[in-house]
């Protein structure tokens, strides 16, 4: 197995800070921390540079919340801009390819290309295969971000890597949280760092254990078989691999049944192999969104700029599902202040092409 070394020279080089700070700050243009660095950027990259050369950089405290996320509390961890986020791209730009070619093609989420929309593409695939895929095992891992234990983690990184330099950087951002266990959520390198600690577990799926049709979406599995007795198999084989390999465990919820009867709730959509709908709670919710937004405008208000995202990312979803009806009845009628918006706002007075959110629905049907 190749491990990699010098690389620790290359995150601390300043066409790669640069670089950092250029990709960190994207969309976040309007924020305080980084139009403080844009005003001075040789300085504070230099100080960056100084504080990776000499080894003293230390993670900032961190600024902790907590939001509701499908119904559940999460714990968000949020760190300065300055040095903390550039640093972390810093380090991303010179070993994402490390773990990428690490991951199998069927490990998704938090991964260039690899999000809801490939894992949504792979299941179709997959289920064109009829018999092949009969049968359906679901797992979620329970409490997986906060349960990642360091001491293997770290482990894990030093199959890959041998820089030593580069391993205390990893080792001080891994150990930036009170305790043994837990990657922080929020963190841009935690979600490398998460998918990272399945990557052996996904090979172990697909070259030991021979499933063919599987996908994990960061820490929910999708097994497809013939056999529900295979996934009944599986479903302990696993169990026992996560429990000594990892210290996880997979949650009491988990379920075998026929795909074709009731479909395959996953990465937000219900998949019924010749049609896909929206899962019935991310529909519930976006209907709910877009009428009150719908009753704001009608009130010749103006939206803002959370109601436009809000309209163009249920554009989104509704484009790779069957959704000609819920497009027609809750986002059509939101166009007009859709594109005023973008004309005023986001373009300020420039020619907009209405094909940013007007959807073909020739290819959706």
């Amino acid at each position: 197995m190749k491990r990699y070394g010098n690389i620790y020279p290359k995150i601390y080089e300043y066409q790669n800070l640069q670089q950092a700070h250029h990709n960190a700050r994207k969309g976040k243009s309007f924020y305080s921390e980084v139009q403080m660095v844009n005003t001075n950027e040789k300085y504070y990259l230099s100080l960056l540079q100084d504080m990776l050369v000499n080894k003293t950089y230390k993670t900032s405290k961190y600024h902790v919340f907590k939001i509701k996320d499908k119904g559940k509390e999460r714990e968000i961890y949020k760190l300065p801009y300055f040095p903390d986020r550039i640093c972390h791209w810093a380090i991303m730009q010179q070993i994402e390819s490390i773990f990428l070619n690490t991951f199998t093609n069927f490990t998704c989420a938090s991964i260039p290309n690899r999000g809801i929309h490939y894992a949504l593409q792979l299941l179709n695939k997959y289920l064109k295969d009829i018999e092949g895929t009969k049968y359906c095992l679901k797992i979620d891992i329970k409490k997986f971000f906060p349960n990642i234990n360091h001491n293997i983690l770290k482990k894990l990184l030093r199959r890959k890597i041998k820089d030593n330099d580069l391993l205390w950087l990893l080792d001080e951002i891994i150990d930036s949280i009170d305790g043994d266990i837990g990657v922080p959520i929020g963190n841009y390198l935690s979600q490398y760092f998460a998918n990272f600690y399945l990557a052996y577990f996904d090979h172990w799926l697909k070259e030991e254990k021979k499933v063919r049709y599987v996908i994990r979406y960061m820490d929910d599995i999708v097994c497809l078989h013939q056999s529900k007795e295979f996934l009944h198999r599986l479903q302990k084989d696993i169990d026992n691999y996560l429990n000594d390999n990892l210290m996880l465990k997979i949650k009491e919820n988990w379920q075998v049944f026929p795909t074709t009867i009731r479909g395959i709730d996953f990465v937000g959509y219900r998949h019924f192999g010749n049609y896909i709908l929206l899962r019935k709670s991310t529909a519930k919710n976006m209907k709910r969104k877009l009428k009150k937004i719908n009753s704001k405008y009608q009130k010749n208000k103006l939206i803002n700029h959370s109601d436009w995202c809000c309209i163009n990312s249920y554009i989104g979803w509704v484009s790779w599902c069957n959704g000609h009806n819920l497009y027609t009845k809750y986002i059509k009628p939101l166009e007009k202040a859709s594109e005023e918006y973008y004309q005023k706002v986001i373009k300020k007075g420039e020619t907009y092409e209405s094909s940013r959110f007007c959807l073909s629905w020739k290819n959706l049907d």
